[in-house]
């Protein structure tokens, strides 16, 4: 498995009146934060795709905004005071390590092929594939027989819904020390 790395915005209770909508319209009521790769949610924050940025991302249909250099990526965000750093790995096929250098594992999310919209927080549910309380309070499936059980039914029963045809990811971030 090849890590690849993202900078999102976090969203957190602190954001007001759009994480309280946010809670109210999802039902998640046990979350503290959500950390997804929802580009609605929590969007990444090098929205603009410079000419220097090529060498350093994925160089793939709707994966633009993740960077196969770490180091590359710190540069660019350094300055952002309010940010998640996350190193994740697409479709894996084995549980992710509880960390990798210094990130911290933190779940699975499951977000459409697009890579815009997380089947678990942002599609209003789908009560016959998994339960919101099966959500960790970070809105992420923490065991991964669970989350490609989740992936395969979303699929099987859903075969219409395009945000259910999803790829998995392993979800780790950097530990506040690094930031």
């Amino acid at each position: 498995m090849t890590p690849w790395f993202i900078a999102t915005e976090p969203f957190i209770p602190s954001d007001g009146q759009r994480w309280d909508n946010y809670v109210e319209w999802s039902g998640l009521k046990q979350l503290e934060e959500l950390v997804s790769l929802d580009a609605l949610l929590c969007p990444t924050l090098l929205r603009e795709i410079r000419e220097e940025y090529w060498p350093y991302i994925v160089n793939e249909d709707f994966m633009l905004y993740f960077f196969t250099d770490f180091d590359f990526l710190m540069e660019r965000v350094a300055p952002i005071e309010r940010k998640n750093v996350l190193c994740v790995y697409r479709n894996p096929t084995a549980p992710a390590d509880d960390s990798f250098g210094d990130f911290n594992f933190l779940g699975y999310d499951l977000v459409d092929n697009e890579c815009s919209i997380s089947a678990l927080t942002n599609c209003g549910g789908f009560p016959d594939v998994f339960a919101n309380s099966e959500l960790s309070n970070r809105g992420l499936l923490t065991d991964f027989h669970r989350a490609v059980e989740v992936q395969r039914n979303l699929r099987i029963l859903h075969p219409e819904e395009r945000h259910a045809n999803c790829h998995l990811w392993a979800i780790l971030r950097l530990a506040p020390r690094r930031l």
